[in-house]
Formats: C-alpha cells, sequence, structure tokens
C-alpha cells in the first residue's frame, strides 16, 4: 500500500501472481529510483519516484496466504488498507536474496578496486566540469555571501520565509542589513523530540566563527512528549523535567544574539528553523552546499570524516551533540569558502563515499550486526550472486538499511543472541527506527510453537474443509422421478460446477452440489432457495458444521475486501462465447475497466462465468441493476457483487485439486472444538494486525509499503 501516492498494476488472473523477480523490481526501483541502473518494474508503475519518503518490508515469518485465509476475520486492518494483493510464486528464499545472498563480486575483488592510489581516485581536469559542485558554483573561489540560499532556493527547500501561509506566528529575527563576504557566520543546531504536536525543540546550539558555543540550552515543549528518540537526539525525560526554559525565551535569546547582518550556518537548517518557528533571511545549508546529482546530499557525519578529518556523532555517545554538529557545519562551511569549489571537487567526495561504503562489506563478514533489537546491513556479497543486492547500493548511497525481528529468529545464518523480544518491543523500536530509515524490514513472527509442521498441516486441512463447506450446497427436496439434467442445467447458470451427487440417505431425494467458485455458491443460495426447480419447489442451504457457522459474516466481508471494490461477478455464459463477444457485449456498460474471463488451469478451457471490473463502485451497482434479467446468445446472466475476483479463485482451484478431502465427505466429519492452540493462535493473529496497524499509521505519507508472508520455504 502506496500511502497518498500512486502505484498501478492489473490485478485479475494471471496477473495476481508475481514472481521473486518482480518484486525485487519494484523494491529496487522504490528504494533507489535511477540510481544503479534501477528501473521502473516490468509489471506496474510508480509515479512520482522521488516523492516516496521511504520503502517498509513487514515480514510475517513463515506465515503464508494459507494463514492470510484461515485467519481471515482476523486479519481485519491488513486486508482493509492494503489494496493490491499478489501470490508469490515458489521460489528460493526471497529473504536471503533481499539481504544480498550471494553476489558474483567476491569481498576480495571490491577491496582491491577501490584500494587504488590516490591519483587513480582523483579526479582529472576534464571530469571536473561534470562535477555537480563545478556545474553549480564553477571553478573560481568566491566570498560568502555567493553561497547563500536564494529566496527561490529557500522556498524549494521548505524554509520558513518570511509572509508565507505556514509561518504565521514565526518569529523574524530583524537581521535585515546588506550582508558583505566579511558578515559574521554562526552555526545553529536543534535536537528535537516527537510530541502530540510533531517535532519540537527540545535542545539548541549556537556556535560563532571561532567555534565558540555561545548557547546550549534545553527547552521544555509545549506538547507531550510522545517519543523523546534518545539514541539521537541524547534527550531524556530526567533531563527535561527540571527544564523551565521554553521555545519563546529561546526565540527571544536567539534574535538578541544575532547581530543584524548575521548568516546562520546548519546542515539541512530548514529543520531547525522551523522547529524553532523562526525566520531569517541569510543562510548557508552544507547539505546544499556540497552538491550532488539527482537531489541526494551527503549525511553531516560523513562530510565531517571526509572533509574535515574529524569523527562526529560516534556511536559510543547518547545522541547526538547538537553543538558539534553545529561547530562542523559551520567549518564545513568555512572551509568550502576558503578552498574554493575546485579544491572541493578534487576531493572526489562520492568516490570517497563508495570507498567507504564498500569497505564496510570487506571488513563486515555476517550480513547483519545486531544492535539490542536493531540490525543494520554492514554489507557483505558473497561470491554466488549474480548480481548486487540493491541494500548494498543503498549502503554505497549512504542510506542505512534497518532490519528488526524477533531475537529468536535466523537472519540469514546470523541468529541473534537475546531471545526475550516480542513482537510488542519489535513495534515500539519500528515506530521509533522506521522514519530514520528510507529502507526498514520489519519482521514479526507467531512464535515456533505455533509454525510446526503438524500444525500446518492440521491448519491446511481446515482451510480446505472449510472452502469445501462454503463452496457446497444442498438443494431440495425433489420428486422421487425428478430430472437431474434440467436440476444441473438451473444450478450451472449460477457457475461453474465441480461435482454433482444425488443424496438418496434422505427421505426425498436432494442434491449435493460442490461449485468451483464462492460466486456461484452464494448466488444459488440466494436467487434459488425457495424456487421452483425440476417441478419442486425447494430449499437451498449449505450444510451445517461447525465451519460454516461464521459463513455469513465472512461472505459480507469478502465483499467489503478492497481487492472486490467496484468488480461483479456474472454467470450463465455460454462456453462457445469469446472474450471479444463477453467485451462487445457488455461495452455498454458505464465505466467498464477490465473483462476477466477464469479458465480452468489444468484444460485451459474458460468457465460459464466473468468478473467485470469498473472505473467507480458505483457504476459496479449500476451494473447489477442492468444484468438483471439480461439474455446474451439465448442464455440467461446472474449477476452478483464478487467475493473472490483475484488470486483467490486461483488458490481456491488449487485447494480443491490438491489432495486432500473432496466433495460429500466433509458431511461425516465430526464437529470437534476448536483446540486451546488454535484458539491462542486467533488471539495472537488478531495482536498481529493489530501492531501492523499501528506502525502502518505511523508511517510518512508517500511511504510504500509490503506485508510479506513468505511461508516456510
Amino acid at each position: 500500500q502506496e500511502k497518498s501516492s500512486r502505484l498501478s498494476a492489473a490485478l485479475f488472473g494471471e496477473d495476481c501472481e508475481i514472481s521473486r523477480d518482480q518484486l525485487y523490481e519494484l523494491l529496487k526501483y522504490a528504494a533507489l529510483g535511477k540510481c544503479h541502473n534501477a528501473t521502473q518494474p516490468s509489471w506496474c508503475r510508480i509515479y512520482h519516484q522521488s516523492h516516496l519518503a521511504g520503502v517498509v518490508v513487514i515480514v510475517l515469518h513463515e506465515m503464508s496466504q494459507l494463514h492470510f485465509y484461515k485467519f481471515y476475520l482476523q486479519f481485519k486492518h491488513l486486508r482493509r488498507a492494503f489494496r493490491h494483493r499478489f501470490t508469490l510464486t515458489p521460489s528460493a528464499n526471497f529473504l536471503a536474496s533481499l539481504y544480498g545472498e550471494g553476489a558474483n563480486l567476491k569481498p576480495q575483488n571490491i577491496a582491491q578496486g577501490l584500494t587504488s592510489t590516490s591519483s587513480e581516485c582523483s579526479p582529472k581536469s576534464s571530469d571536473l566540469q561534470h562535477d555537480p559542485i563545478i556545474r553549480k558554483y564553477g571553478e573560481k573561489k568566491r566570498g560568502l555571501t555567493s553561497y547563500t540560499l536564494t529566496l527561490e532556493e529557500q522556498k524549494k527547500n521548505d524554509y520558513p520565509i518570511k509572509g508565507s501561509p505556514g509561518c504565521k506566528g514565526y518569529i523574524y529575527t530583524e537581521c535585515d542589513q546588506q550582508r558583505t563576504d566579511s558578515s559574521p557566520l554562526f552555526g545553529l543546531d536543534c535536537e528535537m523530540c516527537l510530541t502530540a504536536k510533531g517535532n519540537e525543540v527540545t535542545r539548541v546550539s549556537l556556535v560563532d566563527a571561532e567555534g565558540q558555543c555561545l548557547l546550549n540550552e534545553l527547552v521544555k515543549p509545549e506538547s507531550t512528549v510522545v517519543n523523546y528518540r534518545t539514541r539521537f537526539s541524547g534527550i531524556t525525560k530526567k533531563m527535561l523535567l527540571p527544564v523551565k526554559t521554553r521555545l519563546p525565551d529561546i526565540q527571544t535569546r536567539l534574535k538578541k544574539m544575532l547581530p543584524h547582518d548575521a548568516v546562520l550556518v546548519g546542515h539541512s537548517l530548514n529543520a531547525d528553523l522551523q522547529a524553532l518557528e523562526m525566520i531569517h533571511p541569510s543562510v548557508i545549508d552544507t547539505s546544499l552546499l556540497f552538491a550532488r546529482n539527482e537531489g541526494r546530499r551527503f549525511k553531516l557525519k560523513f562530510l565531517a570524516k571526509a572533509v574535515l578529518g574529524k569523527e562526529i556523532q560516534c556511536e559510543q555517545k547518547l545522541g547526538h551533540d547538537p553543538a558539534e554538529d553545529a561547530r562542523a557545519a559551520l567549518e564545513l562551511a568555512q572551509f568550502f569558502i576558503e578552498q574554493g569549489p575546485a579544491k572541493v571537487a578534487e576531493l572526489n567526495l562520492e568516490m570517497l563515499l563508495t570507498t567507504e561504503k564498500l569497505a564496510e562489506v570487506s571488513q563486515n563478514k555476517a550480513a547483519f550486526q545486531p544492535q539490542e533489537c536493531r540490525v543494520q546491513k554492514q554489507l557483505n556479497e558473497p561470491p554466488h550472486l549474480s548480481k548486487p543486492c540493491f541494500l548494498d547500493c543503498l549502503q554505497v548511497t549512504g542510506q542505512k538499511p534497518l532490519l528488526l525481528g524477533r531475537q529468536d529468529l535466523d537472519f540469514s545464518g546470523l541468529r541473534q543472541s537475546n531471545l526475550s523480544t516480542s513482537n510488542k518491543q519489535i513495534l515500539q523500536r519500528a515506530l521509533e527506527d522506521v522514519p530514520l530509515s528510507t529502507f526498514s524490514i520489519i519482521q514479526f513472527s507467531l512464535g515456533p510453537e505455533y509454525i510446526a509442521s503438524h500444525l500446518l498441516a492440521g491448519l491446511c486441512e481446515k482451510v480446505r474443509s472449510k472452502l469445501t463447506d462454503m463452496l457446497t450446497i444442498y438443494a431440495g427436496p425433489f420428486e422421487e422421478s425428478f430430472c437431474l439434467k434440467s436440476v444441473k442445467k438451473e444450478f450451472g447458470r449460477c457457475g461453474p460446477i465441480q461435482s454433482l451427487t444425488v443424496v438418496t440417505e434422505t427421505y426425498q431425494p436432494y442434491v449435493c452440489i460442490q461449485y468451483e467458485v464462492l460466486e456461484a455458491a452464494q448466488l444459488a443460495v440466494e436467487s434459488l432457495n425457495g424456487a421452483e426447480v425440476a417441478g419442486s419447489c425447494i430449499k437451498v442451504q449449505r450444510p451445517v458444521t461447525a465451519a460454516v457457522l461464521d459463513c455469513d459474516v465472512l461472505i459480507k466481508e469478502l465483499e467489503l475486501d478492497v481487492e472486490n471494490e467496484g468488480v461483479i461477478y456474472v454467470a450463465g455464459l455460454k462456453k462457445s462465447l469469446t472474450e471479444m463477444d463477453l467485451q462487445e457485449e457488455f461495452s455498454q456498460l458505464k465505466d467498464l475497466e477490465t473483462l476477466f474471463l477464469p479458465k480452468d488451469l489444468q484444460s485451459g478451457k474458460h468457465r460459464n462465468c466473468c468478473f467485470l471490473k469498473f472505473q467507480k463502485s458505483q457504476s459496479a451497482v449500476d451494473a447489477l441493476e442492468v444484468i438483471k434479467g439480461w439474455t446474451v446468445k439465448g442464455s440467461k446472466l446472474r449477476s452478483r457483487h464478487a467475493l473472490a475476483s483475484g488470486h483467490l479463485w486461483r488458490w481456491i482451484w488449487q485447494m480443491n485439486h490438491s489432495n486432500g478431502k473432496q466433495g460429500g465427505n466433509i458431511l461425516y466429519e465430526k464437529m470437534e472444538q476448536l483446540s486451546d492452540s488454535e484458539q491462542d493462535l486467533r488471539k495472537k493473529v488478531k495482536k498481529l494486525d493489530q501492531h501492523i496497524k499501528k506502525l502502518y499509521r505511523s508511517l510518512q505519507n508517500n511511504t510504500l509499503c509490503v506485508v510479506l508472508f513468505p511461508g516456510v520455504n
């Protein structure tokens, strides 16, 4: 589900089945765009990829679509929120390929390719012309005023602008004096915590041109803190308890401290000024100053190390030090101004970044390194992959993929140490860390006790039995000498029949009919119950078993499923009709988008029914009224809302044609109480669905989210 963004794909029939490579295409393009040879997926299209805020893959460990349909009612949020649903064709472990298991680049070869001499790494003068820094600023040295952001650049990069509608109530610094190349520079950085209001300032640091710290103050936010983000902000609840300073106090102090010709310097300074609710007319943003191609930006930590030779934001420290970050940004700006664009371009920062990232490949043999519950990919491409994993490419571009999961699970061969982590703890970490990562894999699990092979076999049998019951109807009573052929013809108008048998154990004969699609069985119950068939007024019902006691609820939920939105089922078609004939017949229906004619997956022959998908839900409702009483080539049509228009009908067909109980055998199954373990499983799945709901709702708009049921193999 792509929140507030657009993803288009065909969702009928064979299009509902995708390969591992096709899913890989989608995730790679979503994460990387046109970088690293990523192209639009061959089977669907993402519009405005550059607007994507991130990609989140939620993995439900060792669960498959068997679990999804067995616990369809429990997966209440999942089936309502995620509009696109696909069957992943059987293949090698998809997660292994996602993590990058197997590439033809040996670690030692990668290292050799990048440990070349400095002259080889330095760009030639002819290459400098193509450097984004040279293209933006030219080669000559300039004064600081050449590097301050223009008003247009500030608007484009979401800086607070005087007079703009979104900045009502913001404080203007009133630093309106003409800037010169000798105007004073000040480094500014803030740390924020997440509150009920959003991101609020909890610490502010200001340093002067000499690196002297002028202000380093804790700030009490207005709203209740939801997440302190301690690992990054360094702020704890205990630290803020005695604090009396509020945002207006900081605004007043900053306004007094800054000279009228002050130039503020920071890394992505727009976020700091927005959080401070202040407007300043003259800024240098080091994330934009050290220009890169395609709008990408270097991280402050990398620039400090590569340009200044300084280590900042060390993992040993609790959170970032805003004074340290402000000083680093200031020194980077000073270096750029003093050395000039040509000298900066000669540093070849892109190559340094690539070298740094791929050096990690040869140094880290394990694909993931645990850090409490959080695991980050330290890239290592084993020798057997034919292409680098795109998570490797993410690392090279400076992005750090995030992996969170149960610590008793095996991540790409690495078992983590702490066995106590629960799904609830994973969720809490995900709520904190996912917004900070552009690519995240979150793995939940039901626990090993619920995925044992004997339990899965029992689960499979229960699902098959329930499907058989829902596809089966009993009709009667009939007269002793009733015409079976006319009964078969009448019930066949509801849809394709898999089997029809006469029940003779009753006082008067009944028929047991098993359909191939759910809609056919439901149509028979709705349209023929109480009707006169073969000279008898009959009753039509499903078998009364424990499995179908919630059938009406399930049918209603299937009707409301987003996958069936705007889709209707039409039966009673002659098998001689081609898809082209049907297109012509139904062309008069308003807003008709797609016609899908199901085929027997063995013979390839199409069935006597079809699905029609409309652009608007109301058009589908109107079409049901229009089709009532329609006759096509002498055959009277029956229709209703779709129940299994997507991949579900294929799955039902496969379940019915696999080894196991068939047809009427289900009549003799004893009604059994659910075992304690299955009752627990229902509760666990319901809780899991709530976790997905919370995580999904916390995602930023324009986040591509995929939920994967990978199965056991």
